[in-house]
């Protein structure tokens, strides 16, 4: 008799081609910072982002989601998301930090971004199935990586001496990768129903955000993504004063110096 040969697992087409843009979206990048065109190399992670959103709705979608799509999205989301911008922005800026142990700080903050990426998305994989899809544990990669290349998109833009920004861009940097790997949660925005109708007045929201944008694209997204990565301390920071009792605290003062002032009048 003969023997049966193991057959070779197949996969998915459509979304891994997705996720297989993505990720040359990510090489490019890498290619353009290293030539020197980083406004270029910003916008390509912009675009690896796009199609990072993608593949996993085209994978609900058309039911066609797999662990070696999830695994395969994570090995994308590292280079588009993690090495891609962090050599960018060591390109663009802090290769500047030629002296001493401020030349190793530079590099080293580089890395930590990437681990922190890789750690993040680890970490995604594993608690997958436990979290609430409605929120993300720590800064999603992608976010992370905007707020990182809409930086050095807008300094570019503005004709900036990025060596002045030295300092500023190291914290950011940091801060950033704390905020990957931290348990602060962020809204996700997976509940969304793309396939509900909505009102027209949505449609023409969209169009005035698509014109905002165009207004002076690093301006506007560096703002929002800006703001979104301060969204997830800020809700932290209220829920913490919350659960001290702090807001009670001033509500009950309050009412007290009401009181204290009828009976006095």
């Amino acid at each position: 008799m003969r023997k049966r040969k193991n057959k070779i697992p197949a996969v998915y087409l459509l979304p891994n081609i997705v996720t297989l843009a993505a990720m040359f979206c990510g090489f490019y990048s890498i290619i353009s910072a290293i030539t020197g065109m980083y406004i270029q190399s910003a916008i390509f992670v912009l675009f690896a982002m796009v199609l990072d959103g993608l593949d996993g709705r085209v994978a609900r979608l058309t039911n066609t989601q797999t662990t070696f799509g999830e695994y395969f999205d994570s090995l994308s989301d590292l280079l588009c998301f993690g090495i891609a911008p962090a050599l960018l922005i060591y390109l663009s800026s802090m290769s500047m930090m030629t002296s001493g142990y401020l030349a190793k700080i530079s590099y080293i903050a580089c890395f930590v971004y990437i681990a922190s990426a890789a750690i993040r998305l680890a970490r995604f994989n594993s608690r997958n199935q436990t979290t609430d899809k409605k929120y993300f544990v720590g800064l999603a990669s992608p976010a992370s990586a905007a707020i990182l290349i809409c930086y050095v998109w807008l300094l570019n833009d503005i004709s900036a001496n990025m060596s002045s920004y030295l300092y500023l861009t190291l914290i950011l940097l940091l801060s950033l990768s704390i905020l990957m790997v931290s348990n602060i949660a962020y809204f996700s925005f997976k509940d969304l129903n793309i396939k509900q109708k909505v009102p027209h007045l949505m449609l023409f929201g969209a169009a005035l955000i698509v014109s905002f944008i165009s207004f002076d694209p690093p301006k506007v997204l560096f703002i929002f993504f800006l703001l979104y990565g301060l969204s997830g301390p800020s809700m932290f920071l209220i829920r913490r004063l919350r659960r001290n009792g702090i807001y009670e605290t001033n509500l009950v003062t309050k009412v007290e110096d009401k009181e204290n002032q009828k009976h006095g009048s």
